[in-house]
């Protein structure tokens, strides 16, 4: 019986450094197991072993043993090729029926079969072999004390000889963690109750589903030797059934890019080593990592480049830190690291500026070199932050002080962080806020310049603060895009506006409303479901709807954007691109968006009254280009009558300001539409 660790020597399979703890503990441990496979060997002689090697049944059983070691039963969380073997049936039956020397022999012949398949190196394979030795003597040593006098080579056991039988099972389990983990903690360089008990239950369980087929292959070898293949195609469809359910517990917490940790991985293991911090009284360091400039290369060679740019950063990131550190991809080109002890700030700054030497080295790619820059933001537990939450949010700021003062690595210092009291200040007040029903929506007329009349709504989003009154979104939406309430908050704005409309609709008014969306919004996989089941909640007919999209947010990533605005499109809302014109955005990258409609930015639609001939050309080159791809063009910020008349010259088909409209409370929507002679649906 085995668990397999992912390497206990390292990740690249180089030896411990002689005289180092775990140097000494391996080559004890091979020793000792050396000492008793040539101990126990002595009861076999020469005739016996020439004996049994002219047995057809040992070459069957170490074909199945060797089959066994190559195919262990996966687990989720371990590394590839770990597990319980399926070798351990046939081995513990060999214990049962033939004694250890036999059992010993073949399971060794078998480990070296499979570390040469695997090019594990010597010590590797030596260590396996010296642990399996003292394993099997352990399973044996109790059925000779459990069993005194009946235990015989070759032994068929009776049925009430069983509990015998499961406590030499139960009993070689122990040692054979205890042998495999102290490796394990040693080469990680953790307490070894720390890694004794992780995944114990699924190991357990795993491991006597194994144990107890090892009977019914005793009982199978006694009438003949065709039976004992057969096994195999139990243990084939345990093997795989376990490889697909690791394979899937793989893509849930794994980048699918780079095979990295996600988001969701990080958060799970770092809490848990907060929570194991606390109790140690050790600390925990996070690092948040975001490559400089990265950007460029997704603009100038593509996204392919940019991917495979990420695959090699992320095994250079993998190759640099400590076994048990963690390294995750948040997303685009942001990674971070967990470290789960670590002695102090200096300790983790050597950590980072380590990895900033290996992300420096230029990457040859296509016949070019790439040489990159990261900055490194740096946050302690506890002495930064009291949980992960705020742990992630410190050394979010640390890495920005660190990309704004191009100095790469920063640790996380509240002098350098003003705002930080008063966001967690508004998080909090948000959060109530929203279960308190306190976000309000005002709307804003779009008016069509040909003829003065109303044409649709922007339902723009207000906050009442308990003390600071009404409250605009660009002092509460950067809190709200940068934490978990943009779901809860996008719910609510969807549910009050809709609402709104609903009623609208039976007074007669069924003009479109649009709303706006940010980038977590619109990347959210949820938003589409969210979006249609609200229109189905309200009655309200998916034309009804515009859904507008800020420049920034669709270049922010615009091949995930791309894909989010074609999922919506196919609800059947109205799709339209805000802030157009601010310089993020070409003309280039609309042409491939399905949108109805482009808003024209204030500061661009200014240009035409601001009395350059040129600045008028672009504007109305501009939306002439807008026109010919098939979309309507709104001028925004439209703040004199000069300015809405202009606009009309140029092709704008409608226009929003607070010449035309200040934006209202829902409540005075009615009577200003029907002051502007709007009885007639649209």
């Amino acid at each position: 019986m085995r668990i397999l660790m992912k390497d206990p020597i390292g990740t690249r399979d180089i030896g411990p450094r002689v005289g180092t703890p775990l140097w000494l503990y391996m080559a004890a441990a091979t020793a000792a197991g050396a000492a008793l496979l040539a101990f126990s060997s002595l009861e076999l002689g020469l005739d016996q072993l020439a004996n049994l090697a002219g047995e057809p049944l040992v070459w069957v059983l170490l074909c199945m043993v060797t089959l066994g070691e190559l195919r262990p039963i996966a687990m989720p969380g371990q590394a590839p090729g770990s597990g319980a073997p399926t070798s351990l049936p046939f081995t513990f039956a060999l214990v049962i029926f033939y004694g250890l020397p036999v059992a010993a022999l073949l399971q060794c012949a078998a480990t070296v079969i499979a570390g040469a398949a695997r090019r594990h190196a010597p010590h590797r394979t030596a260590f396996n072999a010296a642990q399996y030795v003292l394993t099997l003597g352990t399973a044996d040593a109790v059925l000779r004390l459990t069993l005194p006098g009946i235990v015989t080579s070759p032994w068929l056991p009776a049925g009430g000889e069983l509990i015998a039988i499961a406590l030499a099972g139960a009993a070689s389990f122990l040692v054979n963690r205890v042998l495999v983990l102290s490796a394990v903690a040693m080469h990680e360089r953790v307490p070894l109750q720390q890694v004794m008990f992780k995944g114990l239950g699924q190991q357990v369980y795993v491991n006597t589903v194994l144990l107890s087929l090892s009977p019914l292959i005793v009982i199978a070898m006694t009438h003949s030797v065709l039976y004992v293949p057969l096994f195999a195609f139990p243990l084939g469809a345990l093997y795989t059934s376990a490889l697909l359910s690791v394979k899937r517990d793989h893509q849930a917490n794994h980048d699918e890019l780079t095979g990295l940790a996600n988001r969701k991985l990080l958060t799970v293991r770092a809490r848990q080593e907060v929570d194991q911090a606390h109790q140690r009284g050790t600390r925990v360091g996070l690092l948040l990592l975001d490559l400089d400039r990265f950007k460029e290369v997704n603009d100038t060679l593509g996204h392919p480049t940019g991917d495979r740019l990420l695959q090699t950063l992320a095994r250079r990131l993998t190759h640099s830190v400590r076994p048990a550190d963690l390294v995750a991809r948040l997303g685009g080109d942001e990674f971070a690291i967990l470290l789960p002890q670590v002695r102090d700030t200096a300790s983790a700054r050597e950590v980072a500026l380590r990895l900033r030497g290996a992300l420096s080295e230029p990457v040859r790619m296509d016949g070019m070199d790439f040489d990159l820059q990261v900055s490194t933001g740096i946050a302690l537990y506890p002495d930064d932050a009291p949980d992960f939450e705020l742990l992630m949010q410190r050394a979010d700021v640390a890495m920005y002080v660190a990309k704004a003062d191009r100095t790469g690595v920063e640790s996380y210092d509240p002098g350098k962080d003003r705002n930080s009291t008063a966001r967690l200040s508004m998080y909090s007040e948000l959060r109530r806020g929203l279960a308190d029903g306190a976000l309000e929506m005002h709307y804003q007329p779009k008016v069509s310049l040909a003829d003065d009349r109303p044409i649709g709504l922007e339902a723009l989003a207000r906050w009442r603060h308990p003390h600071r009154g009404l409250l605009t979104p660009d002092e509460f939406m950067p809190v709200i895009e940068h934490s978990n309430l943009f779901r809860a908050f996008t719910g609510q704005v969807l549910d009050i506006t809709l609402a709104r409309v609903a009623q609208w609709r039976k007074a007669g008014l069924t003009l479109p409303v649009a709303v706006n969306l940010g980038v977590r919004e619109l990347l959210d996989p949820e938003l589409p479901e969210t979006v249609a089941a609200a229109l189905r909640e309200h009655g309200v007919p998916p034309g009804q709807l515009v859904l507008e999209i800020s420049e920034q947010t669709l270049i922010t990533d615009l091949g995930a954007t791309t894909g989010a605005v074609e999922r919506l499109r196919s609800l059947g809302v109205g799709l339209a691109l805000d802030d157009f014109g601010t310089g993020h955005f070409t003309l280039a990258q609309l042409a491939g968006l399905p949108l109805d409609e482009v808003k024209i930015h204030g500061s661009f639609t200014a240009r035409l009254v601001d009395g350059t001939a040129n600045g008028r050309t672009v504007v109305h080159g501009a939306i002439a280009l807008v026109h010919a791809l098939g979309m309507r063009t709104t001028a925004e910020g439209v703040q004199t009558r000069a300015l809405a008349e202009a606009a009309r010259d140029t092709g704008c088909h409608a226009a929003q300001g607070h010449h035309l409209a200040r934006p209202m409370k829902a409540r005075d929507v009615p009577a200003w539409m029907s002051a502007h002679d709007t009885g007639t649906p649209v």
